[in-house]
């Protein structure tokens, strides 16, 4: 398990049906080490904290195998890294093998999984495309949130290492299927 790509991006203001709205969903593949604050990534932030970031939803991950799901169904699409709004791209951890409370270390710094995705309407802004919400939520590729336990650095390359398994606790796929009926 590793990470394959971080990505940041700070809030910008785009037009939605002919309104400003402010998102962070535009992230970028970074290089080098990336400082891992108390709340976020060091260059990123999110537009909207009611909802997005703050310590339960510090840090977004999405599995790389899921990006071969997405060239299959949006084959006109460009699909760079972070294009889901993740911050971290990673190998080898998808959402059947994750369970909410699980803690693991990337880099110097230490996380636990917090929550699953939930996809909102500025997914649909990143894409172009208004289906792509129901698209997401019906895929059962949500990804999921951490919490930052204790700072440090981490970079495209570091290993995943898990610290400890709530095996108590439901798989992030669990709550998603109960979350979309799925």
């Amino acid at each position: 398990m590793k990470v394959l790509s971080v990505n940041v991006g700070l809030p910008r203001v785009v037009e939605y049906r002919g309104e400003p709205v402010a998102t962070g969903i535009y992230k970028e593949p970074v290089g080098g080490r990336v400082a891992v604050g108390e709340f976020n990534l060091k260059g990123d932030a999110q537009a909207d904290l009611s909802v997005h970031g703050g310590y339960y939803k510090a840090v977004y991950v999405y599995p790389s195998e899921h990006y071969e799901y997405w060239h299959n169904e949006l084959p006109e699409m460009d699909l760079p890294f972070g294009v889901f709004g993740e911050n971290l791209t990673t190998a080898g951890l998808i959402e059947t093998d994750v369970n909410v409370g699980d803690r693991f270390g990337i880099g110097t710094a230490k996380f636990v999984v917090t929550q699953s995705r939930q996809p909102c309407f500025k997914l649909g802004i990143r894409f172009g495309r208004a289906d792509i919400i129901k698209r997401f939520a019906k895929s059962g590729r949500s990804g999921f949130y951490l919490a930052i336990e204790k700072t440090g650095e981490l970079g495209a390359g570091d290993e995943i290492k898990f610290t400890s398994r709530e095996a108590n606790q439901p798989s992030i796929s669990e709550v998603v299927r109960k979350r979309f009926n799925l």
